[in-house]
């Protein structure tokens, strides 16, 4: 049984679904791991397919967007934007049922793989972390905004997303308004992120006719 990080201490837990170790164990090791690398580790650690789906569109999203953002002259790492992406959920397959927070889990898991960088971005999917990084715009941004942008494995509006999220994780008052704090946090990144480009968020849209197939 593998190892599992939880904030504050080590703990044994079920590992993820489909875990194979000697599997894991080949999985290529790069400061930034290449898109095929990705999917070898989604393998690894038995991603599921609806999971796996979600993560190739989010990428789709993320990388349309952070191109044009560095075409426009921000300094971003298109590779280190497209794996983050890739790999943002390759914990949540493990902790369906648990309370174990699934960033965390899996951003430890990308950065035993060898990939620190990527894992925080991993870390950062569902709620950004101020770091230091004075840039105007960060790889973990463009992946946080994709991620809120893709349902299940359909690009739609914030508006949507949210209101999904509602329907199946507000089920009380307090997780209900951090939803809602989510979402405002989410259309504040959006307006930041598109300000300075042409490309506009109904734009993204049109990635559910180009998505790249496998």
């Amino acid at each position: 049984m593998p190892w599992s990080w939880w904030p504050g201490k080590w703990s044994l837990c079920p590992g993820p679904r489909g875990w194979d170790s000697d599997m894991a164990s080949k999985v290529p090791r790069f400061d930034v791991p290449s898109r095929q690398d990705c999917l070898a580790l989604m393998s690894a650690y038995g991603m599921l397919p609806n999971i796996r789906e979600h993560s190739l569109l989010v990428g789709e999203v993320a990388l349309h967007l952070g191109t044009a953002l560095a075409e426009a002259g921000f300094d971003l790492h298109l590779d280190l934007i497209e794996a983050g992406a890739l790999l943002h959920d390759l914990g949540k397959t493990a902790c369906l049922g648990t309370t174990i927070n699934h960033a965390e889990w899996g951003a430890q898991l990308v950065h035993d793989a060898g990939f620190p960088e990527v894992a925080q971005v991993v870390r950062e999917h569902i709620i950004l972390q101020p770091n230091g990084d004075l840039r105007p715009v960060r790889e973990a941004e463009v992946v946080n905004y994709a991620d809120k942008r893709v349902l299940h494995a359909r690009v739609v509006p914030l508006t949507v997303r949210f209101a999904d999220l509602v329907v199946r994780y507000g089920k009380s008052e307090q997780a209900r308004r951090r939803i809602a704090d989510l979402a405002k946090t989410a259309r504040r990144l959006e307006a930041k992120l598109f300000a300075p480009i042409a490309l506009k968020p109904v734009d993204l849209l049109q990635l559910n006719h180009t998505r790249r197939e496998l």
